[in-house]
């Protein structure tokens, strides 16, 4: 199948080009053509299969034929829960239009919003945003999104992880009942279920592959270690293997920076992304990162994602996540487009229930090793780790989660969603 035959118009088939893409991915393949017919559509794509493209390219088509030139209203929103997926999607959207008459912006928290408030001004038929600096601005009556025709929730599974479900209802509210609505998510989860039912009209249902499943080109494997040995071992894979880009996963913010100084003292040039960092701090770090001037990133699950790091060699989960489906998305950002990957999980005794949920859930026993002199402890419990140390702690939201709620005296989930609007 070529893009030809996704009927786009010739504009988009020639930025297409442009780009040296030929082959539509699978998710493009299902998702666009329900979504040119004006269907709503709920897909199921991890990030890195071209679901991007997939509900830009067809929102695209769509405005453009129809166009709005003296006056240009947010015809089209696009929802994103972090700051990096916001900048990525809207490159994206600035690549593709870049043969078409359509005004595109984003905004995101962070930064200064001035620029983004008189960009927005001068009238915007593409708006791609962050849930805080949208309902911000939205606020003081600089955006309204009373003429949306389509809206496209991306990343809606992290969405609800980040505490934005009454963002989410917030935002809908302020938009017509007679729009398009696009959802995608790297799963089905229940919560994803009870939300699109409240916001999709009979959805098409597309999937690009099989609901929570690893990528085939990805080699996981297991090291069991102590506790206190883990960043000895992690040190001495990236050193042994001459590693040159390795994302590494941290449960907290303060775990990540400490492991990030513990690695530039043994000689290992690292950065560390999380919410605590400025935009700008983020920015380089990821620009290191890819350029190779930074060997190793540490980064937390709401930080990473929406990273687009092509061909990255080596995923390893310094700590593993109590969230099953996370492990599939952190190890998901290896084994891209093809090419071999190679994913590593820390494991210590306290994690052995954390590792048996994961394996129920991608349906495979990983492989372990032991290294010597890095060996785990026999009498350490294996009792999960306490909760109150960060993303382990996370329940699964509900319509009362990811409030703003200001008060000093809040709890730990009231701080992770408001942390979460900051993102």
């Amino acid at each position: 199948m070529s893009f030809q035959s996704l009927g786009l118009s010739e504009a988009l088939l020639k930025a297409i080009s442009k780009k040296g893409y030929t082959t539509p991915s699978p998710i493009q393949q299902k998702a666009i053509p329900p979504v040119l017919e004006g269907h709503d559509v709920l897909a199921s794509a991890q990030t890195g299969t071209g679901k991007t493209a997939g509900f830009t390219l067809p929102l695209l088509h769509i405005l453009s034929e129809n166009p709005k030139e003296k006056y240009r209203p947010i015809r089209a929103l696009i929802l994103t829960p972090t700051r990096e997926l916001a900048a990525q999607v809207y490159a994206n959207v600035r690549e593709y239009s870049e043969f078409l008459n359509l005004r595109s912006a984003v905004i995101f928290g962070g930064v200064n919003q001035k620029p983004q408030a008189a960009t927005i001004r001068q009238g915007v038929d593409v708006l791609v945003a962050t849930p805080g600096r949208l309902l911000d601005l939205q606020s003081q009556g600089i955006i309204s999104l009373k003429r949306v025709e389509i809206f496209v929730l991306d990343e809606a599974d992290r969405m609800l992880d980040m505490g934005f479900l009454r963002d989410i209802e917030k935002v809908i509210k302020s938009m017509p009942e007679k729009r398009q609505n696009l959802m995608f998510s790297a799963t089905f989860s229940k919560d994803i279920k009870k939300l699109a039912h409240g916001i999709l009209n009979h959805p098409v249902q597309v999937e690009a592959t099989p609901e929570n499943t690893t990528v085939e080109a990805i080699s996981q494997k297991v090291y069991r270690v102590a506790k206190g040995l883990k960043t000895g071992l992690i040190i001495k894979l990236i050193s042994d293997g001459n590693w040159k880009q390795v994302l590494v996963f941290n449960r907290t913010k303060h775990g990540a920076n400490k492991l990030c100084e513990k690695m530039i003292k043994s000689g290992i040039t690292a950065a560390a992304i999380h919410g605590n960092k400025s935009q700008g701090a983020r920015t380089k770090a990821l620009a290191g990162f890819k350029s190779g001037r930074v060997r190793v990133l540490v980064a937390t699950d709401i930080a990473a994602r929406g990273l687009d790091i092509p061909l990255l060699p080596h995923v390893i989960n310094f700590e593993l996540p109590n969230i099953s489906e996370d492990y599939v998305h952190r190890i998901g950002r290896t084994g891209r487009a093809g090419a071999k990957g190679e994913a590593i999980s820390l494991v210590s005794a306290d994690e052995t229930s954390f590792l048996r949920d994961i394996e129920k859930l991608i349906d495979m026993k990983l492989p372990v090793q032991i290294v010597e002199g890095f060996e785990p402890d026999p009498n350490a419990s294996t009792q999960p780790i306490k909760q109150g140390q960060g993303r382990q702690n996370r329940k699964p939201r509900n319509s009362n989660s990811g409030g703003s709620n200001k008060n000093s005296g809040r709890s730990n989930k009231s701080r992770s969603g408001n942390s979460a609007r900051r993102k």
